[in-house]
């Protein structure tokens, strides 16, 4: 941004400024009525959810394409029932509980026969005392809600010696609650810091109305792009979420600059122009920012994270739109009724903040920086040694997708999981499907299914099976540890590297199935992320020196912003992976950490941060510009911009833990890595590091190549010659 003593009140934004302070019927009008229109054909015509992630040049991938082409009569979904009865199956009392459940699934219009496990002997164990049955669906798209009654059912059927659990992708997804009840709490909770921030319910009013219109129209909007770019079925509360948080924070910055305005003694309408060309400017920047930095996750190669990617930038755009557009509306019909509905308590606190400022009592945030400035080495070398340690934990990040084992332990399909580990093994819901071409041998893999058995931990492996076009086989093949355990990654490896290879005798078996598939979007998401990574950075550095003119202060915003989302990672990697605190933020046992969250942590909170970098800076550099004293510029940004920096990273924190209410563990994690890494950036990066590293460097902040710095202040000036003649 362009500073100067006096804030721009010509260009573009000025424009726009005042063409919706005076428009303002109009403008409301069109947000409304775009919003409703899109609203309308979002919700009632937007694209189902694709969850498939698998795809590309992967070895399950090329086995699941195979299975589609050769092996049709498979690609229906299934459900699996499973039954432990305490006397045994062959109980009067079990086997009439057993065999009506078996027959109301099978009577059910959803599923297609059943085979009963009385029938076969091979789903039922040596004791007799748990069994297994498959339940077909005759939809491979059914929805949920048809599903629920089925696991109702299940559940409900469970007693007297007898327990029932279904489990399936299916089963898993219908009785996962909605998201929804978090977002209400994630409102309220803004709505609260805003007040607390203005001390005006209008004032409080003015963001959250503009961030929800915003957002409910990219919901919507989100609903429609479907139908291009497919995306899982997380991503509209994903998105959601990060555009709630971003818009009420760009609204908070506005509003707060619009209120400065009025107390100097600006019109209205002045005041919105005046809010519009510093806060509208730096919340157009930080909007990019936050986009570009989303679309680095198209170097993933991953076409459901680049189309969680989209989604999120087009809410995060809307809600940039609206905070340029439909508030400058909304602050022309309140005008000077900005800090109307205040409390009287509140006014009378406000007076006596006045009164002792007045008096020379330096605000809270100034006098802090003063402290870290007297000792800038001992605060940076302290601040960056708890945030390297922090980060240590990510070290030993492992990634996978959530599944049955991780689930809350009372919903069916973890009792079903259990059930089926303890008769079964815990490899019984990890299976790994292998797929040929048939070739010379004519779908002879005796050798390649014998050298998988022999493999150290599978437990054991089915015949195999020729397609009926006779061009493929495959067979199965079950690890004796589960879906999560780092073991059954390593066996999936060894498998192609060693096992197969040397057994197929030329023939190229495919390793595939939904755990093969889980690996290897990891491995792909793990190799791929440095570049991701530096992509962002890049971007983010060059938008950032256009900023704010010095190279120095964009390195600088960059190495303080991966500390911050370095320890937010390893916080994320000690809560949910190695299990500290899970049980009481609602992750019911240790798990690896979900693929995609680390993926779509990067970019929203390097982009986050750097909003909270712009804000910051832009006062900092006003304040340099018009003194040449860099401690000084930085004590008076510092202290003009941390009440307003505090309250969005409120925002921020408070609206993404609201996601460890909801049910979805993935979201759980991705939100409370964000909130932890908001967190960070706005005390450790912001109060601490920042004026540390200023004060460090001194003029070399401003170093920028062909740019004149300007001129030392008298009292800087004086402190260098001090320093000189010491």
């Amino acid at each position: 941004m362009t500073a100067t003593d006096t804030p721009r009140t010509e260009g573009a934004l000025a424009g726009l400024a005042r063409f919706c302070y005076r428009r303002r019927r109009l403008v409301l009008l069109t947000w409304i009525v775009s919003v409703v229109a899109v609203a309308f054909f979002g919700f009632r015509f937007g694209a189902a959810p694709d969850n498939d992630f698998t795809g590309g040049e992967s070895g399950s991938a090329k086995a699941q394409a195979l299975i589609e082409k050769h092996f049709p009569e498979r690609q229906g979904d299934t459900l699996t029932l499973a039954i432990r009865a305490e006397k045994g199956i062959d109980d009067p009392a079990a086997r009439g509980k057993i065999e009506k459940v078996v027959a109301d699934l099978a009577d059910s219009p959803e599923t297609g026969p059943v085979v009963s496990p009385y029938q076969n002997a091979n789903l039922v164990t040596k004791d007799r005392h748990i069994a297994r049955t498959t339940i077909p669906l005759t939809d491979k798209n059914v929805d949920k809600a048809k599903v629920k009654p089925l696991v109702d059912a299940v559940r409900d059927a469970s007693g007297d010696g007898v327990t029932f659990g279904l489990g399936g992708n299916k089963a898993e997804k219908a009785e996962t609650p909605a998201q929804s009840p978090a977002d209400g709490v994630g409102v309220l909770a803004a709505a609260v810091i805003l007040f607390i921030a203005f001390g005006s319910l209008v004032a409080m009013g003015l963001p959250i109305v503009t961030a929800l219109l915003a957002i409910l129209g990219g919901v919507a909007l989100i609903k429609l792009l479907g139908h291009v770019v497919p995306s899982p079925d997380f991503t509209v509360f994903f998105a959601g979420m990060v555009g709630l948080g971003v818009g009420i924070d760009y609204a908070l910055f506005i509003v707060t600059r619009y209120k400065d305005a009025l107390q100097e003694g600006d019109e209205p309408e002045s005041a919105t122009v005046k809010a519009l060309a510093t806060a509208g400017h730096a919340v157009l920047f930080a909007g990019t920012t936050v986009v570009i930095a989303l679309l680095g996750l198209v170097v993933m190669q991953q076409r459901l994270m680049t189309g969680v990617a989209v989604a999120t930038s087009v809410a995060v755009l809307l809600t940039m739109i609206a905070a340029v557009t439909l508030l400058p509306a909304f602050l022309g019909f309140t005008g000077y009724r900005i800090n109307s509905l205040r409390l009287p308590r509140r006014a009378s606190r406000r007076r006596q903040a006045d009164d002792a400022q007045d008096a020379g009592r330096r605000p809270l945030a100034e006098r802090w920086a003063g402290v870290v400035q007297r000792k800038p080495l001992v605060a940076a070398v302290a601040a960056a040694g708890i945030l390297l340690v922090m980060s240590a934990p990510t070290l030993s990040m492992r990634l996978s997708q959530p599944d049955a084992s991780v689930q809350p332990h009372d919903r069916s399909s973890y009792i079903s999981y259990e059930i089926l580990s303890e008769g079964f093994g815990p490899g019984y819901s990890a299976p790994l499907i292998f797929a040929t071409e048939v070739g010379s041998r004519g779908g002879d893999l005796s050798d390649v299914v014998a050298a998988v058995s022999r493999t150290d931990g599978v437990a054991y492996a089915t015949p195999p099976q020729v397609s009926k076009d006779g061009q493929a086989a495959m067979f199965m093949a079950f690890p004796k540890t589960g879906y999560q355990d780092a073991a059954t990654t390593e066996l999936v490896h060894r498998l192609r590297n060693d096992v197969l290879p040397q057994a197929s005798a030329g023939e190229q078996v495919y390793v595939g199935g939904p755990n093969a598939g889980t690996i290897d979007f990891a491995d792909e998401a793990g190799s791929r992320l440095p570049l991701m990574i530096a992509v962002v950075i890049a971007l983010s550095l060059v938008l950032l020196v256009a900023m704010v003119r010095s190279i120095t202060i964009a390195l600088q915003a960059a190495v303080m912003n991966l500390l911050s989302i370095g320890a937010a990672y390893g916080v994320l990697v000690a809560i949910v992976q190695w299990g500290w605190f899970g049980p009481a933020l609602g992750f019911p046992t240790a798990m690896p950490v979900t693929t995609w969250v680390p993926m779509m942590m990067m970019p929203v909170l390097f982009g986050l941060s750097m909003d909270y970098e712009v804000f910051l800076i832009s006062r900092v550099r006003e304040e340099y510009e018009r003194t040449g004293d860099t401690r000084g510029a930085v004590t008076v940004g510092l202290a003009r911009t941390a009440k307003v920096i505090t309250a969005a990273a409120a925002i921020m924190v408070a609206v993404f833990t609201t996601s460890l209410l909801g049910p979805d563990l993935a979201v759980k994690q991705g939100g409370l890595g964000m909130a932890v890494a908001v967190l960070i950036d706005a005390t450790v990066i912001r109060m601490v590091l920042v004026p540390a590293v200023m004060e460090l460097c001194g003029k070399a902040n401003w170093w920028m190549p062909g740019r004149r710095a300007p001129k030392a202040s008298a009292a800087e000036s004086a402190e260098v010659g001090e320093e000189v003649r010491v």
